[in-house]
């Protein structure tokens, strides 16, 4: 008889504990999500804007190829800054994450995809965050893990901590 009513309120507490997180999952995860994508794209947009050009050095894929390197690195540059401030802040969550998504693609293309692919082995090499400078492996590690980080702020949106939830709520009363 005590064990059944220990199990009962074990199970309670669990089931309580799990309403809370439940709960809270609107809040508190796209939160946490934003504000590290936008102080990963917000360090990466000011080192571009005090750093200079060095998009001359490397090959764009098509048809990011077509515009002009000083073109390709402002709008890298300006995308990067106001795209942090925007999930900061959560507005404009899903155009700013698609953005990015965009420009980390661009970039795993063009800077951290290995130089060469013989085989499974040399795509797996450059699955790595450290650029061995030379060694042609690639480091796409962390520009895919944001990717992934985008995926729910795209499908979910910005949570309900976010400018984009109030916008939200005033259209809809």
């Amino acid at each position: 008889m005590k064990a059944n009513k220990l199990t009962q309120a074990a199970t309670s507490l669990y089931c309580r504990i799990i309403a809370q997180l439940n709960n809270m999952a609107d809040f508190i995860p796209p939160l946490f999500l934003r504000l590290i994508l936008a102080i990963e794209f917000g360090e990466s947009g000011v080192e571009k804007l005090h750093g200079s050009n060095w998009f001359n050095e490397i090959a764009f894929p098509f048809p990011f190829n077509l515009l002009p390197p000083d073109v390709s690195w402002h709008i890298a540059t300006y995308f990067e800054i106001f795209g942090a401030i925007a999930l900061l802040l959560g507005i404009a969550t899903r155009f700013f994450s698609i953005s990015l998504v965009i420009l980390t693609i661009v970039a795993i293309l063009s800077v951290h995809w290995p130089a060469e692919i013989t085989s499974f082995n040399d795509l797996i090499s450059g699955y790595r965050i450290i650029d061995e400078e030379g060694d042609g492996l690639g480091n796409y590690k962390l520009p895919l893990l944001f990717i992934i980080m985008f995926l729910p702020l795209i499908f979910k949106g910005a949570g309900k901590l976010s400018f984009d939830y109030f916008l939200t709520c005033k259209v809809k009363s």
